[in-house]
């Protein structure tokens, strides 16, 4: 889809690497930029991009990364950009292979026929026969154009009505996926270095709301992954880059009530996991194996405003700022603030309910 289509969500995803960048070069929205919002990161001991690369619109956007080409900088995009703006020749990896892993229909291709869910690719014009209403099911975007953010996965439970998403009005095929009774939700936190093998980060469990949409991650004194399904994370990662991807990706994994180990999504980028657990073991190693939780406040006052309403939190310790933006300081006519924490301790009940009262008093 276009990214103006989407576009608070892909400046907001731009911003994110400057937490852990140090010296780095990030093309970074402005709107993570933010004075107030930078001097928190720091604050906070975190390594913080020293090359920002800031763009308030898509045309300052197309500059910075004109410049960095200029500047003799090999690229690496989390999302595919257009190879007339991004050529293949300089890019870590290329935007048709960006594409593809991200493309919910290419899973079957990369994840082992034991752990795959029951699913079929569709063409919207299929769609009434496949996503009938008596029954529950999952559907899914099938498009290289990945935008990330929850946007292009649907949840429909039996019974309910059926209010098909936004991107089966712009796309030719979908995915439709079995609806699964999930008793375990992880991320499994993986990267490509250069070298071109897989290695894990670490193992989530993954915070689900009723929609089915991620909310937020549990790091620390998670549930153990089956050794089996960690095998086949490590393998699926090394599968990508045997064909040439380079950097973080997040592998969502479940068990299923009657015991069934499935994949569910491949996230070939930066995700909302990864960062916590870069900052953690930049600068709280310690904490990896302690309770913390990651959670997103949204508000439409100015990020200056949530930041100081923050600081006393902030000051009694166990809260760490990771990320942000502020539509303010872009072209967007939406005035909208996004600020990420990691709330961490020695008391996992302590941090869910300090995690809890956060989103219930700044998320409106």
């Amino acid at each position: 889809m276009p990214s103006s289509k989407h576009r608070n969500t892909r400046d907001v995803l731009s911003a994110r690497p400057l937490a852990v960048a140090a010296d780095t070069p990030v093309i970074t929205s402005a709107g993570g930029t933010e004075p107030n919002l930078i001097a928190a990161l720091r604050d906070g001991g975190l390594p913080v991009g020293t090359d920002p690369r800031e763009f308030r619109t898509e045309a300052e956007f197309a500059l910075r990364v004109t410049e960095a080409l200029s500047d003799g900088l090999r690229l690496s995009m989390e999302y595919p950009q257009p190879t007339s703006l991004y050529p293949d020749e300089r890019s870590v990896k290329s935007a048709e292979l960006v594409g593809y892993l991200n493309n919910k229909a290419s899973i079957s291709t990369f994840v082992a026929p034991r752990f795959q869910a029951r699913r079929e690719i569709v063409t919207t014009g299929e769609l009434a026969r496949a996503t009938p209403a008596e029954k529950s099911w999952v559907l899914k975007a099938a498009t290289n154009a990945a935008h990330g953010a929850s946007l292009d996965v649907y949840l429909h439970r039996a019974g309910d009505l059926v209010t098909l998403p936004a991107f089966t009005g712009v796309l030719d095929d979908v995915v439709v996926e079995e609806y699964l009774d999930i008793h375990h939700n992880w991320g499994v936190q993986l990267y490509v270095a250069a070298d071109g093998h897989a290695r894990l980060l670490a193992v989530t469990d993954q915070r689900i709301d009723a929609d089915g949409v991620y909310t937020g991650g549990r790091f620390g004194l998670v549930v153990p992954l089956p050794a089996d399904l960690l095998t086949e994370c490590l393998a699926i990662a090394q599968r990508a880059a045997d064909v040439g991807y380079r950097g973080m990706c997040s592998l969502d994994c479940a068990q299923t009530r009657d015991g069934q180990l499935v994949m569910l999504d491949l996230n070939f980028r930066i995700t909302s996991g990864s960062i916590p657990l870069l900052a953690l073991h930049t600068i709280r190693p310690d904490a990896l194996d302690r309770p913390s939780e990651s959670t997103k406040l949204t508000t439409a006052a100015p990020i200056a405003a949530l930041l100081a309403a923050l600081r006393p939190s902030l000051e009694r310790g166990g809260l760490l700022v990771t990320g942000g933006h502020d539509t303010r300081r872009t072209d967007n006519p939406i005035k909208q603030t996004t600020v990420h924490l990691l709330v961490f301790g020695d008391d996992p009940l302590d941090v869910t309910t300090r995690r809890a009262a956060l989103e219930a008093m700044y998320n409106h």
